[in-house]
């Protein structure tokens, strides 16, 4: 495949070696311990992390964990748009993503779907609804590619989705668009997302801990009015909120958070940290 997104973070978010990648990704999903835990393929969605692999990756292994060896077809990965404001959704305008481990095809007739669903929602022509970008600069989908590489079983497709617009009413739309859309596949739902930033430690933990409640509850408006009245915070409230939204529709019964972590717990600087959750959303 000739089309590849060029990667703006290799050999500075994360190893460019494929060695040095595998080593790193492998030591963090070994140092997860057993838990128990939903079947694999009972797992519809996770919540990961999308900082330095060095930050977030110990945290972002514990949600990758849940889905080893799962068999799947499509992951449909969101989260917030950091860089572009092309439209209010975006997605990859390239055929693939690639990685130092290899490369991930984006599944153009889930995109197209997607697309045309979402419009039809929101008022909008297919082209404003979900616009393709080239040569994007977000690093929100490709740091978790690593880890899905690393657990999944076989090859997988990509539905990439960037948002701009995290608001109430997007956020809904593209959680009833992609249950639609993935309904009757093997599928795996991936929230890309950080929590609190640049708060004192003791703060970060409790803003963290209201917004995590939230996800535990399988709610995704109590995420987005944790966010508006500033209770909780995370980057990516509309990717959670779509992502749970998603998952009911496809039949969520529970979510469990995995884990949670701080910036400081790395760097040492507690003054100004970023927060981390892992959450796994299944069936039962």
């Amino acid at each position: 495949m000739d089309d590849l997104r060029p990667s703006p973070i290799a050999g500075r978010w994360y190893p460019a070696q494929a060695n040095a990648l595998r080593q790193a990704v492998d030591a963090y999903l070994e140092a997860v311990p057993v838990l128990a835990a939903p079947a694999a393929d009972d797992i519809l969605g996770l919540l990961a992390p999308h900082a330095g692999l060095m930050f977030s990756g110990p945290v972002a292994a514990y949600a990758f964990g849940a889905v080893r060896e799962a068999s799947i077809d499509v992951v449909a990965l969101v989260c917030p748009s950091h860089f572009h404001a092309d439209g209010r959704a975006l997605t990859t305008g390239h055929q693939a993503y690639a990685t130092p481990l290899g490369v991930v095809a984006v599944d153009g007739a889930a995109v197209s779907a997607v697309r045309a669903a979402l419009a039809v929602r929101l008022g909008l022509s297919p082209e404003r609804a979900l616009v393709a970008i080239r040569d994007d600069q977000e690093h929100a989908i490709e740091i978790e590619l690593p880890f899905l590489q690393r657990t999944l079983a076989g090859d997988f497709s990509l539905l990439p989705i960037m948002l701009r617009d995290q608001g109430d009413a997007m956020a809904l739309a593209l959680g009833q668009v992609l249950a639609q859309v993935l309904a009757g596949r093997r599928a795996l739902l991936v929230a890309s997302s950080d929590l609190s930033h640049y708060y004192p430690q003791a703060r970060a933990e409790q803003l963290d801990a209201e917004m995590l409640r939230q996800v535990a509850g399988l709610d995704p408006r109590g995420v987005l009015a944790t966010q508006a009245a500033g209770r909780g915070q995370a980057c990516g409230p509309g990717a959670i909120a779509a992502m749970l939204w998603a998952a009911q529709t496809l039949g969520a019964g529970q979510a469990r958070v995995v884990r949670h972590a701080t910036s400081g717990e790395v760097s040492g600087d507690f003054q100004q940290v970023v927060g981390y959750g892992a959450a796994v959303v299944s069936k039962n």
